[in-house]
């Protein structure tokens, strides 16, 4: 009895139940469930600032993609998750990144959605501490529903915020490029 116990545990674990990803020490997941659709891990990678790990950055798509001009314009339900790891990040910090990345990934045009960019910087105006996860999921006709630590903080409308939003790491001036290059699973 113990033998097929131990049989069907290890059959379990073998088919991908608790498949995950290591990304420095951080353990990926390497499916998410948004809006009732099953999404895989695309890739994941650690952002870097001077040689300090900040956050481990993961994109989960329907279908696997490298191409990160059709990932960001898609109008379909995919998901960016965020794992802090280091105590350097701030809320200031953050709010200074998240714009320089908004100003990047739309090339100086965030005015039309500049209102809802501050709506998605409030999220981060709560202490930020090592440990916390941010999900970014976006579902279609929805907008980006944006999770810290598995609690819902705001849905923000729109998918030419989604665009600007995954922009920040999928533009041609990526929050960074090495994390990009790894988001999109090269």
């Amino acid at each position: 009895m113990k033998t097929i116990m131990a049989i069907v545990f290890f059959i379990a674990l073998g088919s991908g139940s608790f498949a995950q990803t290591e990304v420095g020490d951080i353990k990926v997941p390497n499916t998410f469930k948004a809006a009732n659709t099953n999404l895989v891990l695309n890739g994941a990678g650690i952002r870097e600032k001077y040689w300090l790990d900040l956050y481990v950055g993961a994109l989960y798509l329907k279908v696997k993609s490298n191409d990160a001009n059709k990932i960001s314009a898609a109008d379909e339900t995919m998901a960016i998750k965020l794992h802090i790891v280091s105590d350097m990040i701030t809320s200031e910090k953050m709010a200074t990144a998240v714009d320089e990345g908004f100003t990047n990934a739309t090339n100086n045009n965030t005015a039309s959605i500049q209102p809802r960019i501050n709506q998605f910087k409030a999220v981060f105006k709560e202490k930020i501490q090592e440990g916390d996860v941010y999900d970014l999921v976006y579902e279609s006709g929805k907008g980006v529903l944006i999770y810290k630590n598995n609690k819902l903080a705001v849905t923000i409308p729109g998918l030419d915020f989604k665009k600007a939003l995954f922009g920040i790491w999928l533009c041609s001036q990526p929050a960074d490029e090495d994390l990009k290059e790894k988001m999109l699973g090269k």
